[in-house]
């Protein structure tokens, strides 16, 4: 049985990625006067996107973390429902430590979210047609905050690279979909709604934990009933955790270190072999094309090729490495204990995550000199929405894209975003009769922000601003 989606409580975000909004900013803010945020919130609410349609001109999100929401007055009962992960927050050292977030990417050096920097209590995620519109919708709301007991830490702008990231890849290919949203998807990309939402049925046919509250303490019946049962209200249902890391890229680092690794005997350089080089770590051409389907060269009409799984076509990693990024990132029916079954592809499936992420910072042109742009930051705003991020997030980020054994391998990270070794990274490219390794890989990606946060329900939003 499919569960009918509450499109009208679940913030559009969730349900759609605005890619026909090109501008988007996302605003940290601090509660300063809970009582007065309250009634912007309560203002704020009629505004915000859901999922019912698809919005043309612009589209505002909002998302609490665990402080933010303990501001806003929620009962400590309901609060300790909240998943560990979420209460404890991103920078704990054990969460550094499973996380990979060392060396540059330790929390005391990020530029908002680390131990060292104002705490962040919400995220204002604003997307427009245009960069005009946007900055039109940021002042309006900007200028309300200081009224309403806001303020604003921090504004984090976005770049549209048309569908490209900055090392140069096609990206947001691979993504599930959530059953039950009316959005067709192959059947290895069709999810339980319960793994990206709360409140309804996960991969296991089980409710994932959320706050659960008594009925008395929602006297004005905002909160709809617990879906599985217990006679309590849900706070939790049609929200979703959200992860936020902003990841800034060496795009210069990254392709100076393929030229190097590739060059000809002679020491020319190779660009063929270079993009082949980067290819392979990612598991796709910059087209798009997967190696598993065009392990030669691009395939343009592979742009968007995503119906494929590796053990049956590729399982010694000839095509793909077997540590290349997408493999890592979404193993499809590799894993055990019966690769290549409809079982792997069930375990798989409770480890999906909603990717909602977009670029920032000028693009470079590696091969020019552009004087004073390789100084600028650019990278990702990675955003993904899961319903457990224990079970979802940080199990692929530590089981899998840090993992220096995965598939079998012995000492590989994932090549672009892996935790690295004091003396530099490995990555193996199987092949026949010998395979190749590469060595000393630097950190291309580096962590310098980042937070957990929750979206909230409409319906629990207007709880919120009743307390």
């Amino acid at each position: 049985m499919i569960d009918t989606l509450d499109l009208q409580d679940i913030q559009g975000l969730i349900i759609r990625g605005y890619g026909n909004l090109k501008a988007a900013c996302y605003i940290l803010l601090a509660i300063d006067d809970p009582r007065a945020a309250k009634s912007w919130l309560k203002t704020l609410s009629s505004s915000i996107t859901t999922g019912q349609a698809r919005p043309q001109e612009h589209a505002l999100n909002l998302a609490l973390t665990y402080t933010g929401i303990q501001k806003l007055g929620l009962a400590p009962s309901a609060l300790a429902m909240f998943s560990n992960e979420f209460t404890a927050g991103m920078t704990t050292p054990h969460r550094s430590l499973l996380l990979g977030d060392a060396e540059e990417s330790v929390p005391s050096r990020w530029l908002w979210g680390g131990p060292a920097t104002i705490p962040v209590d919400a995220v204002l995620l604003l997307f427009a047609q245009d960069d005009h519109m946007l900055s039109t919708n940021h002042t309006v709301y900007a200028q309300a905050f200081a009224t309403n007991g806001i303020r604003e830490i921090l504004k984090l702008d976005t770049v549209d690279l048309g569908g490209k990231e900055h090392f140069g890849f096609q990206d947001g290919i691979s993504q599930p979909v959530i059953e039950g949203s009316s959005r067709k998807a192959m059947p290895i990309d069709m999810i339980k709604a319960g793994e990206f939402l709360l409140g309804y049925p996960n991969e296991y046919s089980l409710y994932t934990d959320r706050p659960l509250l008594a009925p008395a303490l929602d006297p004005d019946g905002h909160l709809p009933r617990d879906s599985g049962g217990s006679g309590n209200v849900d706070f939790g249902r049609n929200g979703s955790y959200l992860v936020f890391r902003q990841l800034r890229q060496d795009v210069r680092g990254f392709w100076q270190f393929l030229y190097a690794a590739t060059r000809k005997p002679d020491g020319s350089s190779d660009r063929a072999a270079s993009i082949q080089l980067a290819a392979q770590m990612v598991g796709r051409w910059p087209g798009g094309a997967p190696l598993v389907q065009a392990p030669v060269q691009d395939d343009p009409q592979l742009a968007h090729a995503n119906d494929f799984t590796y053990y049956r076509t590729d399982p010694y990693g000839f095509n793909c490495p077997m540590g290349a990024h997408i493999r890592r990132a979404n193993p499809r029916d590799t894993l055990d204990p019966q690769p290549g079954s409809e079982q792997s592809i069930a375990v798989g499936k409770r480890h999906r995550i909603l990717r909602r992420g977009r670029e920032y910072g000028l693009p470079i042109d590696v091969d020019g000199e552009q004087e004073g742009v390789d100084e600028q930051d650019r990278g990702l705003h990675f955003l993904c929405f899961n319903a457990n991020i224990a079970r979802q997030f940080e199990f692929i980020q530590h089981t899998w894209v840090n993992n220096p054994h995965f598939n079998g391998l012995y000492e590989d990270a994932d090549p672009l975003i892996g935790m690295r070794r004091p003396d530099g990274g490995t990555f193996t490219v199987q092949a026949r009769p010998v395979r190749k390794r590469f060595i000393d890989l630097p950190h291309f990606v580096s962590v310098v922000g980042g937070a957990y946060f929750f979206m909230p329900g409409i319906n629990a939003i207007n709880y919120l601003t009743s307390l």
